[in-house]
């Protein structure tokens, strides 16, 4: 299964360390957000890769190369400076992808959540990985029902890791352009397609300079309490 990092993001909330720095390339205990992804995905058995890329994207072509170094087979899917949003990016990067399902990933996310699990789960449309509500989205994004279906409203609603299996027919015949991917899940959500699990293990959405700087210090806790 092939998997794909999102790497297009402006960092606009990261501002001013994105101004010459993509935000994937930005520093967690002395490795970038996407180095540490990267690793993630190679150990648990992702080995060919892509990567999309907007504003200074060549950055990270220059800083990952061919991932030769990760043990990986890393590609990129350019989309110039301004991005195409996370379902126009992903369709632009079919091509690369292929036709069978595979794993997405946020640059902009920190988890211990094991992809390995995912490798090869059978899914119809998609599957989502939900956690937690962080302060900065108490409301949630989706429902689980008790079946393992996403739904739009539950008693309880979730957020959205940024971590999702995707079939190719889920994007069907979507030209390329600046999409969003939550109008394209709702609309296959009440077709009851769309399949999802709770993770409850560490997960942070790095979107402030703050959040990098707790993220920092978790790494580095982490480490000294390894050795």
């Amino acid at each position: 299964m092939k998997a794909m990092i999102l790497a297009a993001g402006r960092g606009e909330r990261m501002r001013p360390l994105t101004d010459h720095t993509p935000k994937p390339l930005l520093p967690a205990a002395g490795k970038a957000l996407i180095e540490h992804t990267i690793t993630q995905l190679v150990a648990a058995g992702f080995h060919e890769i892509i990567i999309n890329h907007a504003h200074l994207g060549q950055q990270i072509e220059q800083r990952i190369g061919n991932g030769e170094r990760f043990g990986a087979e890393i590609r990129y899917s350019p989309e110039g400076e301004q991005g195409l949003e996370t379902a126009g990016g992903i369709i632009n990067a079919l091509p690369l992808l292929g036709k069978e399902a595979f794993l997405v990933v946020n640059g902009d996310i920190a988890t211990d959540f094991p992809f390995a699990e995912l490798k090869n789960l059978n899914i119809d449309l998609a599957h989502l990985v939900l956690v937690g509500n962080p302060e900065h989205n108490r409301q949630g994004d989706f429902g689980l029902d008790k079946t393992g279906k996403v739904i739009e409203n539950g008693l309880e609603k979730f957020t959205f890791s940024g971590i999702g299996l995707y079939r190719p027919e889920l994007f069907g015949n979507t030209p390329v352009g600046k999409i969003k991917l939550a109008p394209l899940l709702r609309t296959a959500i009440p077709e009851r397609r769309i399949s999802g699990q709770k993770f409850d293990g560490f997960w942070m959405d790095i979107g402030t300079p703050q959040r990098l700087k707790e993220l920092d210090l978790y790494y580095k806790q982490r480490e000294s309490n390894h050795d």
